[in-house]
């Protein structure tokens, strides 16, 4: 089994929560397994020096609203916490399922997740400008209505709906970076980085406090794969390839593709907020760090990309 550079997988949202769903941790299991089983094929190919990222927009919400509703009888949740907890849970899912799917394969690989602190600058303007879409997708009228009975801010996300938008600042460092680069240098499957992290400012005392806010998941898997050496990040989504004109007459696979073609797309406009965007400013972080190839392509794909046999592979 190689551990030469090894990946960083960035799970898309569907990993773990599927559209059209309800959500609940019986549904959010079954997905889980779904995916992990598409890992697990990874590492019997070869593939397992791996660190793995997720997302939680859809459990963050989830925890979010709960704790409002609840806020008259149990103590409020801040959002950093709400982060915290997902963090804990979905890892939790995805350990044991990774860890179950590789007993089945016949393979004993430590499988752990690490709660992952993410220091963001608490002048970003992000936080006069909230951007990153958490929870789930509203029609227009429920958007309205809690925007007036809650004082949220929400936006149309893509033409899927609308959802609740909050600050989003960039991420500058994994606290954690140590412990996570020890383990993944061990050979360990490390769990990190989810939700995007749980954001962090840092006091006049030197000390660490959590801020209101999510961080984008694949810039912080980005990060994560440039503070500890990875050679490739891989960013699972819906689809197989990227595509230009998404939703227009022209839509174009992408196979291969460098980072100056797709600078230009961007200036184009090609790629939407919240969607795709984010993936491909990750993709060209990484790659302007020392990274040396990223591949977006779905869940089922990833072993056939990893080949060079599908997906979007995108390098300097």
């Amino acid at each position: 089994m190689s551990k030469k550079g090894g990946l960083v997988i960035a799970l898309g949202g569907n990993a773990i929560s599927k559209p059209g769903m309800r959500g609940t941790i019986q549904e959010q299991l079954y997905a889980t397994v779904e995916t992990m089983e598409h890992v697990a094929e990874l590492v019997i190919n070869g593939f397992g020096h791996i660190i793995i990222t997720h997302g939680n927009g859809p459990q963050v919400g989830a925890a979010i609203l709960r704790s409002e509703i609840a806020g008259k009888t149990v103590y409020p949740l801040p959002m950093d916490i709400c982060v915290a907890d997902t963090q804990g849970g979905i890892g939790y899912m995805i350990q044991q399922v990774l860890t179950n799917c590789l007993r089945k394969r016949g393979v004993k690989l430590p499988v752990v997740t690490t709660i992952t602190q993410v220091m963001v600058d608490v002048n970003d303007r992000a936080f006069e400008n909230p951007t990153k879409p958490v929870g789930m997708f509203y029609s227009e009228q429920e958007a309205r209505e809690l925007i007036a009975g809650r004082g949220w801010t929400m936006k149309e996300d893509a033409g899927r709906g609308w959802r609740r938008v909050v600050p989003s600042p960039k991420p500058i460092s994994i606290i954690e970076v140590e412990p996570i680069k020890a383990m993944f240098d061990k050979g360990f499957i490390v769990i990190a980085g989810g939700g995007g992290g749980i954001p962090v400012g840092i006091n006049r005392n030197n000390s660490l406090y959590g801020t209101e806010a999510v961080i984008d998941k694949d810039l912080t898997s980005a990060l994560i794969a440039t503070e500890i050496g990875a050679d490739t990040l891989v960013i699972l989504t819906a689809v197989e390839f990227v595509y230009t004109d998404w939703s227009g007459p022209q839509k174009r696979a992408l196979s291969n593709v460098t980072t100056g073609e797709l600078d230009k797309l961007m200036e184009n406009g090609e790629f939407a907020e919240g969607s795709m965007k984010p993936k491909i400013e990750a993709a060209l972080k990484f790659l302007q760090n020392g990274g040396k190839k990223v591949i977006i392509t779905s869940t089922s794909q990833c072993l056939a990309a990893l080949r060079g046999k599908t997906g979007t592979h995108i390098t300097k």
